[in-house]
């Protein structure tokens, strides 16, 4: 009879090479989808020389739609009434070529009215709208 050595038994060592192998791939799997799910947003930044042109330009060029409380439009504190505004918006901005309008609203204002004004101002021709800030009331700011 052969002596059995001490190296020929069996090998309680775990083989990681495959579990390695395996973490690699999904390590590059959820690499490619966080690259996939990455959303971004449009941002027009204008030129310095732009901003300047616009900061001495008259604040006309800007055309102000303001739903007033009362349940009236307005557009540059031109009082409008629904039906009116499509004609409106139309002869505004029929030859400008700069189609942006910013919006005010009235807090008691439904978001209905918000975008039925709005999609009439998009059948217009109107191609970017932009919301204005909420104004501070002296009892908002605490004063």
């Amino acid at each position: 009879m052969a002596l059995q050595s001490a190296t020929s038994g069996y090998n309680s060592e775990p083989n990681v090479i495959p579990m390695i192998d395996i973490l690699l791939v999904l390590l590059i799997i959820f690499m490619m989808t966080i690259v996939q799910t990455r959303k971004a947003v449009d941002v027009q930044v204008p030129s310095s020389e732009t901003a300047e042109q616009e900061q001495q330009s008259d604040e006309s060029d800007q055309i102000v739609l303001e739903l007033k409380e009362d349940g009236t439009y307005e557009i540059n504190a031109a009082p409008y009434r629904k039906s009116e505004l499509d004609a409106a918006f139309h002869q505004i901005y029929d030859n400008r070529p700069a189609k942006l309008m910013f919006v005010k609203t009235a807090r008691n204002r439904s978001y209905q009215d918000v975008i039925e004004a709005m999609d009439i101002a998009r059948g217009a021709g109107v191609q970017v709208v932009g919301f204005t800030p909420k104004e501070e009331t002296a009892a908002e700011s605490g004063d």
